[in-house]
């Protein structure tokens, strides 16, 4: 079965159909969303472009839908004034429709594949949707997280940088980010068949920050220039992340 993974679209429309264009032409069996849809400046046609897939899509929850669902809900946050009125907003724009369908998505999901055996869909990591690592982090911090997984591979996103990477027996896999990645423009994925590859599928930047810009996202300024035209350097994250990162 041939499966693509999709982490951490953050409501990036033409990331995410530039991504889907692609998936579909290699022929993809089934799509995994990996959690954070949102937020991000297009909150309900990211949502609806993946209805409409002549291909199953299967959806696991990640901190930025979490608490987008919170703000639904009027729960208190401990985000930063900055994040917490972009999720504000994406609470007050996501349909009715979207909220239920998101209310279901899990925390996880477990597939049994052929050749590859156990797989392990997570945001973060198998613990929670918040905790940080990345390829940089050591072997022995993260074999509790994944030792005890029984998974053969563990695949996960949330920090937006992919790897391949063995954590004790267990091969873990960040898909990168679609719609806000750190490291050189793009739109990261992942796609699983017989072997693992790590994908990065370019589009039309230019086109696609004229897009965001014409929203109503409070930092839709911003998210064009920084998340699309010129993201942060994985070198520079990695050394952001890596002082927040599980120990």
């Amino acid at each position: 079965m041939r499966i693509a993974a999709l982490y951490d679209i953050h409501g990036n429309l033409p990331a995410l159909e530039a991504v889907i264009a692609e998936a579909l032409a290699v022929r993809v069996e089934l799509i995994v969303v990996g959690g954070d849809v949102l937020p991000g400046p297009m909150v309900n046609e990211p949502l609806e472009l993946l209805t409409t897939l002549p291909v199953p899509v299967v959806y696991l929850r990640g901190n930025g839908d979490r608490e987008v669902l919170g703000q639904r809900r009027g729960e208190g946050s401990t985000l930063r004034p900055a994040v917490l009125e972009n999720i504000r907003w994406c609470a007050e724009e996501l349909s009715a429709e979207h909220e239920s369908a998101m209310r279901e998505w899990p925390a996880t999901v477990r597939m049994a594949l052929p050749g590859i055996g156990d797989v392990l869909f997570c945001h973060a990591t198998p613990a929670n949707d918040t905790d940080i690592f990345t390829r940089e982090t050591p072997e022995d911090v993260l074999l509790p997280v994944f030792g005890a997984t029984g998974a053969s591979l563990v695949v996960c996103g949330h920090t937006h940088m992919q790897f391949d990477r063995r954590v004790g027996g267990v091969r873990v896999v960040n898909a990168g980010s679609v719609g806000m990645p750190f490291g050189a423009a793009g739109a990261y994925w992942l796609l699983i068949g017989d072997t693992l590859e790590l994908r990065r599928t370019a589009y039309y930047l230019d086109g696609a920050a004229a897009r965001i810009r014409e929203t109503g996202y409070p930092q839709r300024d911003g998210f064009a220039r920084d998340n699309v035209l010129n993201p942060p350097s994985e070198e520079a994250m990695l050394a952001r992340l890596g002082a927040v990162a599980i120990r």
